[in-house]
């Protein structure tokens, strides 16, 4: 395994940090500003509005001899309320629309040579969050984001 001082551009890292930077700083330009969790994991407790990165996956094609291109996907998952209720479902819709063209105005928040978009997304009216206990278990509404990155390396 090589270690760090190997990699060339740690992308997968700046990737996560871009997709929370980047949903924290849209929350807080939000007219009226939204008061947004933001964790780069999955948090031990949810109280919405939160969002946070889900999980990551990577499809790697390598080029030539040595290079490679290398396409990680952020699951960012946003929640807007408990159930989907026409106050979560009205949030989610002011979000989605405007996290959409935040994202697609900030395509290098990763790296200068690379670019993030969001290929597509997935509302998720009955979220569970099933890695907390049963005592916590709450029915949210959520939007699920692929923040798509890409870089030739």
């Amino acid at each position: 395994m090589p270690t760090l001082d190997l990699v060339r551009v740690p992308f997968r890292t700046r990737l996560r940090a871009a997709a929370v930077e980047l949903v924290t700083s849209f929350a807080e330009e939000m007219d009226p500003p939204i008061s947004l969790q933001v964790y780069p994991g999955r948090p031990a407790s949810i109280y919405p509005p939160t969002a946070f990165v889900d999980r990551i996956s990577e499809k790697i094609v390598p080029w030539g001899p040595i290079r490679q291109q290398r396409k990680p996907t952020v699951e960012l998952v946003v929640l807007h309320g408990l159930f989907d209720s026409k106050v979560a479902a009205d949030a989610g819709d002011r979000f989605v629309d405007g996290f959409i063209e935040y994202v697609a105005d900030r395509a290098h928040a990763a790296h200068a040579n690379s670019t993030v978009g969001i290929p597509e997304y997935e509302d998720r009216p009955a979220y569970v969050a099933d890695w907390l206990p049963p005592d916590r278990d709450r029915v949210f509404y959520a939007t699920v984001f692929a923040l798509e990155g890409l870089i030739l390396d």
